[in-house]
């Protein structure tokens, strides 16, 4: 079976509740269009975009057997916040479960909640894209929105800004990948 952007629409739509799924046409939609902006492949990004919650309604069972297969050991920060797991399986479910043999796109759904040191351009995109999706209305979305045009390290910064503290405050682990990626924005600053 092929899995074109129609292929995956009908999948995810199967598989995600009714919200989750308009969230990922609508980051799908973002991606597409900041990579226009960034002289990035639109249709990559909208097919990443498309797929990167597309484990996010799994039951645990699911994510631990997509990990097994994958030979997916979780970290201590890992196990210890399960909102994080659908990022890694879905990675480990596009591999083991689709024809889509696309690197950019698996990075870019495997950290699209944590970010990284080093990021694609791809990946840097999706990670946005979640952030400004159509959908979202947190406080200060139009200010990540109006960063995400004008520069994605900036909108990561600020993204990074706003997630770290709210998981201090919540009591949450913050994930190395996270804390890695906001020490290289902050020394590209500084650079």
């Amino acid at each position: 079976m092929i899995w074109s952007d129609e292929k995956i629409i009908e999948v995810i739509r199967d598989r995600l509740v009714e919200s989750r799924f308009v969230h990922s046409l609508n980051v799908a939609d973002s991606a597409r269009d900041l990579a226009v902006i960034y002289g990035a492949d639109a249709d990559i990004c909208y097919t990443a975009g498309l797929l990167h919650d597309i484990t996010k309604n799994a039951p645990q069972e699911e994510h631990f057997n997509l990990f097994e297969k994958g030979n997916v050991i979780l970290t201590q920060a890992e196990n210890a916040n399960h909102k994080l797991w659908h990022a890694m399986s879905g990675e480990q479910f596009i591999r083991q479960n689709t024809d889509i043999k696309n690197e950019e796109i698996w990075n870019a759904v495997r950290y699209h909640t944590t970010g990284r040191a080093g990021m694609s351009l791809v990946e840097k995109i999706i990670y946005i894209a979640d952030f400004v999706s159509a959908e979202r209305d947190y406080p200060d979305v139009d200010v990540m929105r109006a960063l995400s045009v004008k520069s994605l390290d900036d909108a990561m910064l600020y993204s990074l800004r706003y997630t770290i503290p709210d998981l201090i405050k919540k009591g949450q682990t913050i994930h190395p990948d996270s804390v890695n990626l906001y020490n290289e924005l902050i020394s590209l600053k500084k650079g």
